[in-house]
């Protein structure tokens, strides 16, 4: 299947993921000892990772209706279910509201038209079925909101649950008129899920963690269950709610009585959906193994094996008595026979989506060999002999790659899991889960004397509690240290493996959703032989999230997220800062050659070095990174892999050489 891809992918954007021979990867110019200000500044390689990811999902007669992620701007596509392809794509267009959108995780299908709700602005539009026209109708707010959730009631009336205000919204397509229910519960920010019949709204808060219940008429509010952790997706049946919060299913009557529990074994819910017949189908995440469960039962009924193996699901559909339609994040679609348990599966991109520019999530240099590109779900690989690209599924989003001999380690989001992947297959294997709740992960490490990885994370939802865990890469046993900088997460670690210490950078907000209890982002010293924080300082007071941190002669460099692009270097040995001062915004720093370099959002996306003073090496890289903006330079050289836009670039960063103004990518 990934051959098939390659070549569909080839075959439908030769120009953009294909590097001609005369702009093939300067290999050899990488070992080089100095660029002279003259050489070429930047040199640029076509978009950096190519996606059909996809987030909202929808059936009706006889077609399925995706909405993609990533990509500016997002398509719509509609798949004829009998032949299996793609027949018709339109685009979302940017709507009133600062910004563009990049997705659509929440969709419903009413009147005739399919609905679309949109982040990083939270817009709502239409596309009509019979016309194919686009419309964009309603703002819900301002540019970093989400649209989070849709549903369309018996009447047609749709309700969007939304972030960061947590609120419910109901839209009339025949007036447009829109009412605002207001704040759900005090400090929530998540409307993750909601379902609508006659009388009621349904809605799921993540926060929170609760089931909530509105009456459409009055505006009333009821809670029908509290729940383990954020409630992220419900479905109806009769006079029965049913309700996923991680592993646990929720079972109660509309009423709020007779609450029936039930939970997996291992993992958490997703896409549960109510059939006809009282039956509710769901994946389970991370491995996507399907269950079913009726009301009554006290544990799920596995029904097959995963049908898209380390996926996510983003909705479950019943064909026939027969048959589940399931749609994979990962941008595919999946066919089960119930009866068989058997299970076909057709990527998007094979199918006729047209592959869009996705915002990057990693990236690893392997010198003079190849460079590694994280995407959704997927790892781009350009030979830099070749100019070759290659590119292959993997479970998750690669937060962080490191490499520890001919194998690269990524640290993979949502499933908090460590994968290895093997430089000469490309053979992907799973090596170890973080656990303890510790779903995203930050930074990843290898120690050479300990032959260990080092994770940072921090925890999914209302929990200020992260995390340094150590993995044995051969065995996949895991040391975690919860809690380790008390009430915080971790975004960032810095390895002195000479002197067995690790150094982590904190931030106060933990998961989010939860008031936290600290007010300054700690940086701690961690022993690695005798397993215990050595030391902990808030550096700036005030100052609640580090960013990165990269240690260096003796100092610890750090750049701050929140206040953005503040910077210090703290004196290891007096534990105090020495130097500090502001750049544009956040990002990721690395050492080369003897010297500290930062990567960073805002400003148009800078290059610094940092010394007794910041100073500006490049300006123009853009802001679209999907995590931190990284630089990655060749050995011996000047020459960083990075991006320009979300295009791949080779820019010449010598600090001796005036500042550098970036034309956008394509110019």
């Amino acid at each position: 299947m990934l051959r098939r891809l390659l070549a569909a992918v080839a075959g439908l954007l030769p120009a953009l993921l294909t590097v001609p021979a005369a702009t093939a990867v300067p290999a050899a110019a990488a070992t080089t000892t100095r660029a002279a200000c003259t050489d070429p500044a930047v040199q640029t390689y076509g978009p950096a990772t190519v996606t059909g990811a996809i987030v909202g999902a929808a059936v009706h007669d006889g077609r399925a209706y995706v909405v993609t992620r990533g990509p500016k701007p997002p398509v719509i596509a509609e798949v004829d279910l009998g032949t299996r392809k793609v027949i018709r794509t339109a685009t979302l267009p940017d709507g009133p509201a600062e910004g563009a959108p990049e997705g659509g995780w929440a969709t419903a299908v009413t009147g005739g038209k399919v609905y679309v709700g949109t982040y990083p602005v939270p817009d709502l539009y239409s596309f009509d079925i019979a016309t194919g026209e686009v419309k964009h109708l309603r703002s819900f707010g301002r540019n970093g909101g989400f649209v989070w959730s849709l549903a369309a009631a018996p009447d047609g009336t749709l309700y969007a649950g939304t972030y960061p205000g947590g609120r419910v919204f109901e839209y009339v397509p025949a007036t447009g008129a829109v009412r605002d229910f207001g704040v759900l519960a005090q400090g929530e920010r998540y409307v993750r899920a909601v379902a609508a019949d006659a009388t009621y709204v349904y809605a799921g808060l993540l926060d929170k963690a609760k089931l909530v219940r509105i009456e459409r008429a009055t505006g009333k509010v009821t809670e029908l269950a509290s729940a383990p952790t954020g409630v992220g997706a419900i479905t109806l049946h009769g006079e029965r709610v049913l309700a996923a919060a991680g592993g646990e299913l929720i079972d109660v009557r509309k009423d709020g009585s007779d609450l029936r529990r039930t939970t997996l074994v291992e993992g958490s819910i997703d896409a549960p959906a109510a059939m006809e017949d009282g039956t509710v189908y769901l994946t389970s995440r991370p491995d996507g193994t399907v269950y079913r469960y009726r009301t009554g039962d006290t544990a799920f009924t596995k029904v097959a094996d995963a049908p898209a193996p380390g996926d996510e699901s983003r909705r479950i559909h019943q064909l026939d008595a027969d048959t589940l339609l399931g749609f994979a994040g990962s941008g595919g679609l999946w066919w089960l026979d119930l009866r068989s348990g058997t299970s076909q599966f057709v990527d998007l991109l094979e199918a006729g989506l047209p592959p869009g520019t996705e915002r990057v999530q990693s990236m690893l240099l392997v010198p003079n060999r190849a460079l590694y590109v994280g995407g959704h779900f997927v790892m781009e690989v350009r030979d830099l002999r070749t100019g070759d690209k290659r590119r292959f599924r993997v479970p998750g989003e690669p937060k962080d790659l490191v490499r520890r001999g001919e194998k690269i380690y990524a640290a993979v989001y949502p499933s908090g899991q460590v994968i290895s992947i093997d430089l000469h297959t490309d053979e992907v294997r799973g090596v170890a889960f973080l656990g303890h709740g510790q779903q995203r992960p930050w930074d990843i490490e290898y120690d050479p004397v300990t032959d260990k990885l080092l994770v940072a994370s921090a925890p999914l939802g209302a929990n200020l509690k992260g995390a340094l865990t150590v993995v044995d890469p051969d065995t996949g046993a895991v040391d975690s240290y919860v809690d380790v900088i008390p009430d915080q997460s971790l975004m960032s670690l810095s390895l002195d493996s000479g002197r067995g210490v690790v150094y982590l950078g904190g931030d106060v907000l933990g998961g989010g959703g939860t008031p936290p209890t600290r007010t300054s982002a700690s940086v701690a010293a961690f022993d690695l032989r005798a397993r215990k924080v050595l030391w902990s300082v808030d550096p700036v007071p005030g100052h609640r999230t580090f960013q990165d941190i990269k240690v260096h002669n003796g100092l610890l460099y750090g750049v701050y997220k929140r206040e953005s692009g503040a910077w210090i270097a703290l004196d290891l040995a007096t534990r105090k800062v020495v130097r500090q001062g502001t750049i544009a915004g956040y990002g990721e720093l690395t050492v080369h050659r003897g010297r500290v370099f930062a990567s960073v959002f805002r400003g148009g996306g800078n290059a610094y070095q940092l010394g007794t003073e910041a100073k500006l090496l490049a300006t123009g890289l853009g802001d679209e990174w999907y995590t931190n903006p990284q630089l990655h330079f060749e050995p011996g050289s000047w020459y960083a892999w990075a991006l320009v836009g979300r295009e791949l670039a080779r820019i010449r960063l010598d600090p001796s050489c005036p500042p550098l103004t970036i034309p956008p990518a394509g110019s």
